[in-house]
């Protein structure tokens, strides 16, 4: 379910007021607030990062709001098609055999292009279910349904973290 303390729109409120905190303690000349503020931004950066963590093993994800997904199938094929492309195409640079280095280039681009489509899908099914599970949560709320609303919270929780671990992958991929 969902860690009230590490809800990235939390984050966001929590900075300003921190900032206020902070800019109200600068003119009043109240050291004490000005800390309290400066201590409330320091807070709130920390329940950003967390809120953006996902730990990953293989292709299962969790994060710390108690979400879980599992990669599209197409993520761990496409990476595995990159590993043995590149392993082919390694062989036969190293052994002169044009054929096989043309085939290794040729797998590792379609596993590029496959693990892409994969992230992709997890990108819009977490955001689907974010959306949904956000929505379907407010509606659940109003009409008193608390089961409902703690199943949406889950769909909610289990869509973030789909998104961030396309995310990350997708960072990662950028930077390399």
């Amino acid at each position: 379910m969902s860690d009230n303390q590490s809800s990235t729109l939390k984050s966001y409120v929590d900075s300003a007021v921190g900032a206020g905190q902070s800019v109200l303690g600068s003119i009043t000349g109240s050291t004490g607030q000005q800390a309290q503020g400066e201590s409330k931004k320091d807070q709130a950066a920390a329940e950003k990062e967390a809120s953006n963590t996902v730990g990953k093993v293989g292709p299962f994800a969790a994060s710390g709001s108690g979400g879980f997904s599992t990669d599209d199938p197409r993520r761990q094929e496409g990476s595995y098609n990159q590993t043995m492309g590149s392993a082919k195409e390694a062989v036969g640079g190293l052994l002169g055999a044009e054929g096989l280095k043309r085939e290794g280039q040729q797998q590792n681009a379609q596993g590029k292009g496959l693990e892409a489509e994969g992230q992709l899908a997890d990108y819009g099914s977490g955001m689907k279910n974010r959306v949904e599970g956000t929505l379907g949560g407010m509606v659940a709320g109003v009409t008193g349904d608390r089961e409902k609303q703690m199943e949406k919270q889950l769909q909610h929780d289990d869509g973030k973290t789909q998104l961030r671990s396309a995310q990350a992958d997708i960072q990662k991929q950028a930077g390399a």
